[in-house]
């Protein structure tokens, strides 16, 4: 993830936001579940680098998928963004991945960023029908809206979000800066999220800070994290990360998703095994670790 990297993070105030003040209402309407979903993943699962530390040596590239899913429950599809899958894909892809794997796609650049979500029916559907494919193992698609896309063009985001399908999960990421100042749009577009049970996503990224808007429209979270190499500032903020969704999940949160977006995918693993320790401290839920494998295990998998 490259929006709001900077070369130099030695002067960035990387404390979380409080949180918006409609997240807490968001959050107390909410039924507190006996035990909350964690959802913790990267955005690839073709890692190479990993092949002989969290893959097993030798394993091929039809095999990733397989063996990503072995490691984490989640994964930010960014595939889709590029192109909308094939029925051969989806079913490829669902087969791979073990009960309780979730897939969140990115919606195609076509619809997003190409299109600006006007005339967008057609791919909508092709796009959502592909998806829906996944059955259980679909998570939560997600809209990231380009950096141009303004509150003064929200009624053509409500438009679409109008006619989006209510079967298919969703959240939205806003990047431009006024999406985080108030007015008539952001109040009524945050209220319509609410309404249609859209989540947000939250983006922590070191050149942007106003984009961490801390404004939950659901009981589910979903934090997209953009870290600098296992730096000190990665492991408190991810410390700051715990201390946030523990209170969230006090108040009511059901689901969280959170992303590691590393420069390096060697250093993705370490940092979410630190995420998982330091919620495992604050929630007593056990999360299951990645873990280095040794060998190839030997035989066809499919």
């Amino acid at each position: 993830m490259d929006f709001g990297r900077l070369p130099d993070i030695s002067q960035v105030d990387f404390s979380l936001p409080v949180d918006h003040p409609a997240t807490q209402q968001v959050l107390a309407r909410s039924q507190r579940p006996t035990r909350p979903s964690f959802y913790l993943g990267c955005p690839t699962w073709t890692n190479k680098p990993w092949i002989g530390t969290y893959y097993p040596a030798g394993a091929q590239d039809a095999q990733l998928l397989y063996w990503y899913a072995r490691q984490f429950n989640t994964l930010e599809m960014n595939t889709t963004h590029y192109r909308i899958p094939d029925a051969t894909s989806i079913s490829r892809w669902r087969q791979a991945v073990p009960p309780g794997f979730m897939f969140c796609p990115k919606l195609p650049q076509i619809i997003s960023h190409d299109q600006l979500l006007q005339n967008v029916g057609e791919p909508t559907r092709l796009f959502c029908e592909a998806i829906l494919g996944l059955g259980p193992s679909l998570g939560m698609a997600f809209l990231q809206l380009p950096p141009f896309f303004e509150p003064d063009e929200w009624p053509l985001l409500e438009q679409f979000l109008r006619h989006f399908p209510t079967e298919v999960p969703l959240a939205v990421e806003f990047r431009h800066e006024n999406w985080f100042k108030e007015s008539d749009q952001t109040r009524k577009a945050f209220e319509t999220l609410e309404e249609r049970q859209i989540t947000t996503v939250l983006t922590d990224v070191a050149g942007r800070r106003d984009v961490l808007h801390m404004r939950l429209t659901t009981p589910t979270a979903m934090i997209r994290f953009n870290g600098h190499g296992l730096v000190r500032s990665d492991y408190t903020r991810l410390q700051a990360w715990a201390d946030r969704l523990h209170q969230w999940l006090d108040q009511g949160l059901q689901t969280v998703y959170f992303f590691m977006h590393q420069k390096d995918i060697l250093d993705a693993p370490p940092a979410l095994v630190y995420l998982m320790e330091e919620l495992e401290k604050r929630t007593g839920f056990q999360l299951p670790r990645p873990q280095k494998v040794q060998q190839f295990v030997q035989g066809s998998l499919f």
